[in-house]
């Protein structure tokens, strides 16, 4: 028996609070709080009726990618492995193709969902009118090449 299976989960509420300590000290592109982008994923995820392991995945979405947590900690946290397999899926890797994310993550039980509520957020209008013209078009497009390779509706 692994310390997993002997030691209770952390709850939603645990893990929103390691996620929002993780990410204290950074701000997103418009220099809002990056808490502010953790909650809308995780909110997202509930209204598109995601359970409780990929609600905790949403939290800790962009952990391992912002290195504000190491993979160690991940692989070692008190979470489902599913869990911990979404977050890995979701996390970008230095010079990976778009192609083979999206792969990983269309691979993963779970990830998807986890991926739209990201990609609706960092998408939503209001978000990127805080953006200059040059950033705006330039993650418009990244986004909407990720929605077509993860066939996703358009927004």
């Amino acid at each position: 028996m692994t310390d997993n299976e002997r030691r209770p989960l952390l709850t939603l509420t645990e893990v929103e609070a390691l996620a929002r300590n993780a990410h204290a000290a950074q701000t997103d592109k418009a220099g809002r709080p990056y808490a502010e982008h953790l909650r809308a994923v995780a909110d997202g995820v509930r209204a598109r009726g995601g359970d409780e392991e990929q609600i905790a995945a949403a939290w800790l979405h962009d952990s391992v990618e912002d290195e504000a947590l190491s993979e160690d900690w991940l692989r070692d946290a008190a979470l489902s492995a599913r869990t911990k397999d979404i977050v890995l899926a979701v996390t970008k890797r230095a010079g990976e193709p778009p192609e083979a994310y999206a792969g990983r993550i269309l691979a993963t039980p779970g990830a998807l969902l986890v991926k739209e509520s990201d990609l609706a957020h960092n998408a939503n209008p209001t978000r990127l009118a805080a953006l200059d013209e040059p950033t705006r078009t330039r993650l418009t497009r990244k986004y909407t090449r990720m929605r077509e390779l993860l066939d996703l509706p358009r927004d």
